[in-house]
């Protein structure tokens, strides 16, 4: 597969009053074309971040430190104000988590979907309302030349999302960025916004980043995930390996707080403690002070990647030769039991 996005030994800092905090620490991953890359991890893991120096997006008290940004071949973060503002919307766009943030509430829906036309071709303003009207109902705007005039506002939750989508794609970029698209979203409609990415997938023909904290939204909708904690990837893989051969302890704690229907406990599992400070991170592995597997080279040296499968890696030291053999939680066997399943069938 052509590769799209190629982001290498991404490093970012931020300065701050209390001093700077190491937001992202080494980050290497790739996105090919027309294919879905899921992000997971707890807030604070770094996946906005990363994203947004994509967009180049950074804030003023960020700085990168070490890294590149290739979008298909060109380096992000060595272009000119001028040139990402003809980038973003373009090239690649974002959905942000909540629509009313992304909305200007004193504009017309129309004229708000028909700008990123405006702005990065000749399309004269008929024809860019034209295809306004034509994305809008692509994403599930009924009726949607008669709203055209309409305000934000004067649309539901589920809506305004679809007019964000509406505005996301309609110059077809290269690579779109869903940022926690459905958080703010009742079950139901999550499932239809989720549904309507693929389907826009398909027909524009574009790469989707999906960033979540929520593995339950990851199983519809990805090819691969990155999973990070602390401003690093400490596995990826296909959904598959992910959902049903993890390898790394955080993993097995973000599915294990997933409920399923095998669920029997009365309550939620919620993995211990909190994320560690990025203004001090710790020496070795960071998520050790929260993992009930940790050995003592866990808190000396930081994991490097071992791999699993040529598709599969994770940066914990459990995969070592000379670790000692460990027993997942029950959930985690469970699904290595049909991972294994799967295996022998094939």
């Amino acid at each position: 597969m052509e590769e799209i996005l190629a982001v290498k030994d991404l490093a970012i800092d931020f300065a701050t009053y209390a001093g700077v905090v190491h937001a992202i620490r080494h980050v290497d991953f790739h996105l090919n074309k027309g294919e879905t890359l899921a992000i997971v991890g707890e807030s604070g893991s770094g996946k906005s971040v990363t994203m947004r120096t994509v967009m180049g997006l950074l804030a003023n008290n960020a700085s990168v430190v070490s890294g590149t940004v290739q979008l298909a071949g060109e380096d992000v973060l060595a272009k000119s104000e001028k040139a990402l503002n003809e980038m973003r919307g373009n090239e690649v766009a974002m959905i942000f988590q909540d629509p009313m943030t992304s909305l200007d509430p004193t504009m017309p829906i129309g004229k708000q979907v028909a700008e990123p036309l405006l702005l990065h071709t000749k399309t004269t303003k008929a024809e860019a309302l034209k295809e306004a009207v034509r994305v809008l109902t692509l994403v599930g705007i009924t009726d949607a030349q008669s709203r055209l005039k309409d305000y934000p506002h004067q649309f539901s939750g589920g809506q305004r999302q679809r007019i964000v989508i509406a505005i996301a794609i309609i110059n077809h970029p290269q690579v779109l960025i869903a940022d926690e698209p459905t958080t703010a979203l009742d079950v139901t409609v999550q499932a239809q916004i989720i549904s309507l990415l693929k389907a826009i997938q398909k027909k524009i023909d574009t790469a989707i980043i999906f960033i979540t904290h929520d593995l339950g939204v990851v199983a519809g909708i990805a090819d691969r995930v990155a999973v990070m904690y602390a401003g690093k990837i400490v596995e990826y893989g296909t959904v598959d390996e992910i959902f049903y051969n993890p390898m790394h302890p955080y993993t097995w704690g973000l599915l294990e707080a997933m409920p399923t229907l095998s669920t029997v406990r009365q309550r939620l599992f919620a993995i211990p403690g909190t994320p560690p400070d990025l203004l001090n991170p710790p020496q070795g592995d960071a998520f050790a002070p929260r993992n009930p597997y940790a050995m003592k080279i866990d808190q000396e040296q930081e994991p490097p990647f071992f791999p699993v499968s040529k598709t599969h890696a994770a940066a914990t030291w459990l995969l070592h030769p000379d670790a000692p053999a460990v027993e997942p939680p029950e959930e985690i066997k469970r699904r290595k039991q049909l991972w294994a399943q799967k295996e022998a069938k094939r």
